[in-house]
């Protein structure tokens, strides 16, 4: 009983027309002597038993009454035996396939009742065979139409637990997007603020000492040209990341411009910031070792960002680096002796960077602190796994 609404329709309605006709062209052919003649009055009454089933799905219950009516009238007018019987039987199926069991019992006894009613007025079988047959064939239709009833529910939470698991698979696709994204916005953000605070400084430089140190402007605007340029390269790389189609949706995967920046080019990032007035103290304990290449990238990011905060925020200042290779971590701490050392490093422009810090670790199972010293200066501290 499941399927296009509009195809059941039609099917019930095929079926209707089709037991009406085969049935009168049956009896009118087939007159055994004895039985009264297949007359207009015997063709109605077929009509009435077996024409309602066209709506058996939308009226169930007024098509079982009628048909129980019209076999009923049939059977007391004394007609002769015909498929005329299996009218009910389908009405009563329905009703099975349609609705609940105690439902379908509450029709099942008058059901019976006619049926038996039928058989018994044809006079031909005895009593016993009647009240049989008829418990037989109700029984059969009973126990088909619940079948397919139940069929039909779990089908249906079926389709419902495939769309409810569609909405969640779509719902994760969003998600990894958007978490995609943040992800690129994070590394936007440290190369874009690392680049901008490096031109920004070594641009108020040359701009100082145009006139009154020309060696010194030459240098400072070599660096702005360095950094420039390796800025364009960075952002190149990330922007390949998501990919305009020609119908203008995104299309992520695509090729990175090069290979993701990482502690192997530590000695640039230093330079930089050294030739933006800030001195860094390199220090390494134990023997490097590599980090796979997501953590790799995270420990680049957060000292470019933390070295940038540096450059922002902390005015003049020394900054310490360390570098400590454990058994199976790296823990790097990076000190600065600059600021007050009251107000959260990144407490202008969006407050973004120690959060964006913190989650490119966890990310990669490390730890990470960070905080004012005192009197002066600031630390951030974090730790990552090293390849084993």
């Amino acid at each position: 009983m499941v399927g296009s609404p509009v195809l059941g329709r039609l099917g019930d309605a095929l079926l209707a027309v089709s037991l009406a006709v085969l049935t009168t062209v049956f009896s009118l052919q087939y007159a055994p002597d004895g039985w009264p003649p297949f007359d207009a009055t015997a063709i109605v009454l077929t009509g009435v038993v077996y024409l309602p089933l066209a709506f058996r799905r939308q009226a169930p219950w007024l098509v079982l009454a009628l048909s129980c009516a019209g076999y009923t009238a049939y059977a007391a007018q004394g007609f002769q035996p015909s498929a005329i019987v299996w009218g009910p039987v389908l009405a009563f199926f329905t009703i099975a396939c349609l609705k609940p069991p105690r439902a379908v019992g509450a029709c099942a006894l008058p059901t019976a009742v006619v049926w038996t009613y039928g058989s018994l007025a044809s006079g031909v079988l005895s009593a016993e065979v009647c009240v049989g047959q008829t418990a037989v064939v109700l029984g059969v239709a009973w126990v088909f139409g619940a079948t397919i009833r139940e069929l039909g529910v779990r089908n249906r939470r079926l389709a419902e637990l495939t769309a409810r698991l569609r909405e969640e698979q779509e719902a994760r696709a969003r998600h990894a997007v958007t978490e995609e994204r943040l992800r690129i916005a994070r590394e936007l953000h440290d190369v874009v603020a690392h680049h901008l605070s490096v031109l920004s400084v070594q641009s108020g430089l040359a701009s100082y000492v145009f006139d009154s140190d020309p060696g010194t402007a030459r240098g400072a605007l070599d660096t702005i040209h360095t950094t420039a340029r390796q800025s364009l390269e960075e952002m190149r790389g990330l922007l390949q990341v998501l990919r305009i189609s020609p119908d203008g949706t995104e299309m992520t995967g695509g090729p990175a411009g090069g290979p993701a920046p990482g502690l192997e080019r530590l000695d640039e990032l230093v330079d930089r910031v050294g030739a933006a007035g800030v001195a860094v103290d390199v220090a390494v304990r134990g023997a490097r070792r590599p980090l796979a290449p997501g953590p790799d990238l995270c420990a680049f990011r957060i000292l470019q960002e933390a070295l940038t905060n540096v450059l922002k925020h902390a005015g003049a200042a020394r900054v310490s680096l360390l570098l400590d290779y454990g058994p199976e971590i790296l823990t790097v701490r990076v000190t600065d002796d600059g600021g007050s050392g009251e107000a959260p490093r990144d407490a202008t422009g969006g407050g973004h960077g120690l959060i964006g810090m913190r989650e490119r670790v966890r990310m990669y199972g490390g730890l990470f602190r960070a905080g004012p010293l005192r009197p002066r200066g600031f630390e951030v501290m974090f730790t990552l796994p090293l390849v084993s």
